[in-house]
């Protein structure tokens, strides 16, 4: 019974991970990326330059724009600029109609002048990030489909403990050169190694749509009315009704000091200040929560925008529900995490990536092998073999189209941010297709090699189209976008060396007794692989 129990067990990990590898290998690569989304969306609007940072300064010069431009908002929201994200972001939010939600206007302003950036049209970052899990699908389909991915991980992740028993005698195990032996090692060895932060990412996903996947208990308690239990569970976000009675404002720069006093200086993440204009609006400070996991009850502070008075020095109080899930999103995202962290948040992500990937070309591999001296694969096996080749050799040239998009479309072209995507879309199909007209050995290689030659180039590109603003970030002391042409091309160096690897060469496949007897030959396995 125990040796069936485990039995069962790899079957059931061998099965799901094969049915949703694909997806999940996707859904690893783009999350991981979005650890550096500021980053990204940095490099791909290299019209936002960075400056020193000034609190009062900046608070002065959102609050004079807001007043000129959005008069009549109902809420402004000002976001400061930080190590991260240089640009100066204002959000005015118009009042909509009963029932229907208002219009947000998004800018984004010089953190040194408040004017208004004409950056090009881009989703940057945020387009990784909300692939991760939305699969850029409609609502709710895609979460749905992101959420249930996320289980099958954490049952994955479940059965493969359970299926090996010699869990540290296997993560000290790693014999290259021994063909599928060695793709084995290497699976058990990242699965191992990074364990902890596998379980943590999955759990932590599951829990972010528990109200869209159990809703039995949030039903039963506010039934058709789900704003009222995100007010209630935020409800410093919830916006007073006006007095519908005009008030002038204090100058919001003169309460930055009282939170310097409280936070230190350049501490301040955001403002929102509710019915702008009117005797009830109130300014609400957030501190930058982004050093830390758990958020402190301090972390606001609310004054009336009419007398500059301070109303309220701390936030309310969480439920301990809430503030679990606060953490937990918190470690998912990264959000606290230094530059150092960062990185190794995104080396266990890609090692997640690569775990997904090498049980999907063991899969393929192992069942290969039987065919390996016909030369020809069956459908089924054929379709695995395609699909694993366009899912990561095309899902990473895929990304890289991406951002020569970014760079070579013209910025006063309209709809450009969709452009950009579509080129990830078209990328990725072509590698679909080119997979199917190509043989196994030689699509990865293609494939491989194409996305090489992509990474790799974009600092070339960059300097061609992009020269001027790399220099004044260099000359600001800015390093995002050198770094992310360095990394960029360090990308590129690994993906040639993976496709080097797959040059033509037979491999020596160790036969049996019965093949020694019939006079054994040499076949290639690389082919099917």
């Amino acid at each position: 019974m125990k040796e069936g129990f485990r039995q069962a067990m790899a079957w059931l990990h061998t099965w799901l991970g094969l049915i949703f590898g694909w997806l999940l290998f996707a859904i690893f690569l783009t999350g991981t990326l979005s650890y550096f989304r500021a980053e990204i969306t940095h490099w791909m609007t290299p019209e936002v330059t960075a400056h020193t940072l000034d609190a009062q300064n900046s608070v002065r010069l959102a609050q004079d724009y807001l007043q000129r431009n959005a008069p009549t908002a109902s809420r402004w929201v000002i976001n400061l600029p930080d190590a991260r994200e240089p640009g100066l972001g204002v959000i005015s939010m118009m009042p909509g109609k009963p029932g229907e939600r208002g219009k947000f206007e998004r800018k984004t302003l010089d953190a040194r002048t408040g004017a208004e950036v004409e950056a090009r049209k881009t989703r940057g970052g945020d387009f990784f990030y909300r692939f991760h899990y939305q699969l850029e699908m409609p609502y709710p389909w895609g979460r749905w489909l992101a959420t249930i991915a996320a289980m099958v991980m954490f049952i994955a992740l479940i059965t493969g403990i359970i299926v090996h028993k010699k869990v540290f005698k296997e993560f000290f195990t790693f014999r290259p050169g021994k063909g599928q032996r060695s793709w084995l090692d290497g699976h058990n060895a990242l699965g191992i190694l990074v364990l902890p932060f596998h379980l943590m990412i999955t759990y932590s996903s599951l829990l972010f749509f528990m109200s869209m996947v159990m809703p039995a208990s949030l039903l039963s308690t506010y039934g058709s009315d789900t704003r009222a239990y995100y007010d209630e569970l935020y409800p410093s976000l919830v916006n007073p009704k006006p007095q519908n009675v005009p008030a002038p404002m204090v100058a919001f720069d003169s309460l930055v000091p009282q939170a310097d006093e409280r936070w230190g200086e350049n501490r301040i993440g955001r403002l929102i200040i509710n019915n702008p204009g009117d005797a009830s609006a109130s300014v609400l400070i957030y501190r930058d929560t982004h050093d830390r996991v758990v958020r402190p009850s301090g972390d606001i502070l609310t004054f009336s925008a009419s007398s500059g008075a301070l109303q309220s020095d701390s936030s309310p109080d969480k439920a301990v529900p809430a503030v679990v899930t606060e953490a937990f999103y918190d470690l998912h995202m990264g959000q606290f995490a230094g530059p150092l962290l960062r990185w190794l948040y995104f080396i266990f992500g890609i090692a997640g990536t690569a775990m997904i990937g090498t049980g999907l070309v063991m899969w393929l591999g192992k069942r290969a092998l039987k065919h390996a001296k016909a030369g020809v694969l069956p459908f089924e096996l054929r379709l695995v073999q395609v699909l694993n080749i366009a899912s990561m050799a095309g899902l990473m040239m895929a990304v890289a189209a991406v951002f020569w998009a970014n760079r070579l479309l013209p910025a006063g072209l309209a709809g450009r941010e969709h452009w950009e995507v579509r080129a990830f879309f078209v990328v990725w199909g072509l590698s679909v297709l080119h997979a199917l007209l190509r043989k196994g050995q030689t699509a990865w290689r293609e494939q491989l090699g194409s996305g090489a030659l992509l990474f790799a180039g974009l600092p070339v590109l960059d300097l061609l189209t992009s020269r001027e603003y790399l220099m004044a970030s260099l000359r600001a002391g800015d390093w995002v976008l050198a770094s992310f042409d360095l990394t960029a091309l360090g990308t590129g160096l690994l993906l040639g060396r993976a496709a080097w690897k797959f040059r033509q060469r037979p491999v020596v496949v160790k036969p049996t007794r019965k093949e020694v007897q019939d006079n054994a030959t040499q076949v290639t396995v690389q082919e099917v692989n």
